[in-house]
């Protein structure tokens, strides 16, 4: 094809494109926008099985289900697939433009990438509007509050394991791969289900199944220094933009931020009318820090920006500041008084919530995250700052002009100045606060000044929220702003006197201060058992991807009146501790350091040493065949007998994921996605030492010769 075939072919398919993406775009809008959809609960997927799977039954929630969360995750999906091929398309062109000399088709090139260009920015625009649809995710409480800000899960392609694997079990077992094609069924299907989670408990632990499920897949058919040739795609979860990575790694990272995304979701739905749906929202928000956290501390390099460490300190930031406003709804719901300390302790609240959420608006300002936090976010954000900075204000207004001391009241007092003493980050000028405290003309008059933050502070709050068009369709979020804004200036009215001439003081700052300071809460994995789907392989201490051994051996034993010659020690698999030199064993070919993996055609990869003993007790006068593996790797013979001393073989079929043992699958580097080298030999050894295990390590059965 020459240059200008190929220009041709170029400019009329992204023209084409351009006029499909914009009927897809209006096919979208109008599912979208049914009318007949009423609630965004999730419909379970149910699949037809004739129950011979044995595996996971958890199953994702039906993809094609007619609510607002599904529909609005396959708008998500259709634009990553659209901004997939408009890059796949704008790499093409740039090649054009750089192999070609000619300048007519430079021209022509560069007019049609200025169309990709247009194409991208609206594609990445309309995913924005979708990712600041916040509404879909919120409760559907009629209760009147300060919406959250949820995560949109990433998508990702679907992925075939089936011939890698077939292969991997050829070339590295020596076994028949077709026996193994109920597990890799078991595996993709627990795959599939994995990218529609349903918004609930059951949804996370099918995401935690799976991720302690690739802990398995990377022992079984991962090498340090070779990957098996499945290509990951993901999208990022902010711009659409796919990544994708043959290191499994990149899996594992993923799938921990959609439960990361997954957990701000649950908590954004909850009910924060009451305390008990405040205390689930709390948990919800700190397990997703905790997500996040474990994330951004463990990987490094990430080839996609949401997985970052600037986007996931932001992330962590925001889920914290998401807690602390829920603990600020908790203390206001459960304070029922309007005591003086009381209303200072909801000022010094609202004013922490402001702290926090000032520190994330700072962190979504920085250089790399400006142009990639959706614009909706950052307005939300800067919103809620100036909002619970006014509400602090009207607190310390309510607690200076609507207290008095009564008789009964005046044993408190002592406590009360106190608390008012350490009330501002610096006193106001004038009298001193405990003269303040008693004069109710002076309460008044500095009661007032905060008031008039507190108004100021709602007209910005009002102000930033007008300049969103996102936030301007969020009728809860119009609501509490107005209700609010409308209560200081009442009770700012109602202070504010005709003969009062003197000019209004400056309200000083006010300290903030919690009672419950949030908590990253990390992820649990160990509370979702699992089994390795491919544990007929054999025990991990000895059949995983890294071992390497020899061809299976056949070696054929003949009882003599000395026994054996052989003596075995420990189980799964048992080993040859030792053959008695000119014995039978030594005769026959076996070699110390032996597995042995079958007994006359019995596979006894899991047996126990009782029983392997007992097999060899009763073989015939024929003698027995024992099928041995020798392994011939050193580093890995050494590398197992120093760390494999903790745990006892017969955990390992339903070893459960620890915290600290899901911290990734090597201390070696995954191609283009590492863990954090600073942290890979401390924590390649604690995770193989609460992992793997070698019988022979704990010496359960006494060592004894046959």
């Amino acid at each position: 094809m020459t240059c200008s075939d190929f220009l041709a072919a170029f400019v009329v398919t992204s023209r084409w494109r351009n006029l499909q993406r914009v009927a897809i775009n209006r096919e979208s809008d109008m599912s979208l926008s049914d009318g007949n959809v009423t609630s965004d609960d999730e419909m379970p997927l149910t699949l037809p099985t004739d129950g011979s799977l044995s595996g996971s039954t958890r199953k994702g929630c039906d993809p094609f289900a007619q609510t607002q969360r599904s529909k609005l995750q396959h708008r998500r999906s259709r634009i990553n697939q659209q901004i997939n091929k408009e890059m796949r398309m704008r790499a093409g062109a740039e090649n054009l433009f750089r192999a070609t000399t000619n300048n007519k088709v430079k021209e022509t090139v560069a007019l049609e990438l200025s169309f990709v260009n247009s194409n991208l920015q609206l594609l990445k625009e309309e995913l924005e509007e979708l990712n600041s649809n916040m509404e879909v995710y919120q409760t559907d409480s009629e209760a009147i509050n300060v919406p959250m800000i949820p995560l949109g899960l990433k998508e990702t392609k679907e992925v075939d394991f089936t011939v890698p694997i077939q292969d991997f079990i050829c070339e590295h077992y020596g076994e028949d791969s077709s026996l193994y094609d109920k597990e890799i069924t078991e595996l993709m299907e627990l795959r599939q289900a994995m990218r529609t989670p349903s918004r609930n408990q059951a949804g996370l632990e099918l995401l935690m199944e799976y991720y302690n499920q690739l802990y398995y897949l990377d022992q079984r058919f991962f090498p340090l220094h070779k990957n098996l040739g499945v290509h990951f795609q993901w999208y990022d979860s902010l711009t659409g933009v796919p990544s994708c990575q043959r290191t499994l790694a990149f899996e594992k990272g993923s799938v921990l931020f959609n439960i990361g995304a997954l957990y701000t979701q649950i908590g954004a739905r909850q009910d924060r009318s009451a305390t008990a749906g405040i205390d689930r929202a709390i948990d919800a928000f700190q397990r997703a820090a905790g997500a996040f956290n474990f994330l951004k501390e463990n990987f490094s390099n990430a080839p996609s920006l949401d997985m970052s460490a600037p986007s996931l300190c932001m992330l962590v930031r925001l889920m914290v500041s998401q807690v602390q406003e829920c603990v600020f709804e908790r203390v206001t719901l459960t304070t029922e008084d309007t005591h003086f300390t009381s209303q200072l302790r909801l000022a010094q609240e609202a004013a922490r919530v402001s702290d926090v959420y000032l520190l994330v608006q700072q962190t979504m300002t920085q250089p790399l995250m400006k142009d990639y936090v959706p614009f909706s976010w950052a307005s939300m954000v800067q919103v809620k700052s100036e909002h619970f900075r006014a509400l602090s204000h009207y607190y310390a207004a309510a607690a200076l002009c609507d207290h008095t001391l009564s008789a009964e009241e005046e044993e408190c007092e002592e406590e009360a100045e106190k608390a008012f003493l350490q009330f501002y980050v610096g006193g106001p000028a004038g009298p001193p606060l405990s003269q303040v405290l008693r004069d109710p003309e002076k309460r008044r008059k500095l009661g007032k000044a905060h008031l008039r933050r507190a108004v100021i502070r709602h007209e910005e709050a009002m102000r930033v929220h007008s300049l969103c068009k996102i936030l301007r369709k969020m009728d809860i979020l119009q609501d509490v702003l107005s209700l609010t804004h409308k209560r200081s200036l009442d009770k700012y009215s109602e202070l504010d006197r005709e003969d009062d001439f003197d000019e209004t003081a400056e309200a000083p700052e006010i300290q903030s201060q919690t009672h419950q300071k949030p908590d990253i809460t990390p992820t649990n994995f160990s509370k979702v058992q699992v089994t390795d789907f491919f544990q007929r392989l054999g025990p991990l201490s000895v059949f995983c991807a890294r071992a390497r051994w020899d061809p299976v051996r056949v070696v054929c034993l003949q009882r003599r009146d000395g026994g054996l010659g052989l003596t075995l020690r420990g189980d799964s698999p048992v080993l040859v501790a030792g053959v008695v030199a000119g014995g039978c064993a030594a005769e026959a070919g076996l070699r110390e350091g032996d597995y042995i993996v079958a007994v006359d055609g019995q596979d006894c990869k899991w047996a126990k040493h009782g029983e392997v003993v007992q097999m060899l007790k009763s073989c015939s006068e024929r003698g027995v065949e024992l099928s041995v593996v020798t392994l011939h790797s050193h580093d890995t013979q050494l590398e197992r007998r120093g760390i494999l001393l903790t745990t006892n073989s017969d955990k390992e079929n339903t070893r459960q994921r620890l915290p600290g043992g899901a911290k990734g699958q090597s201390s070696a580097s995954l191609l283009n996605w590492n863990r954090k080298k600073t942290r890979e030999g401390s924590v390649a050894t604690k995770k193989l030492g609460s992992t793997f295990s070698l019988s022979f390590g704990s010496i359960r059965d006494t060592e004894a010769m046959y």
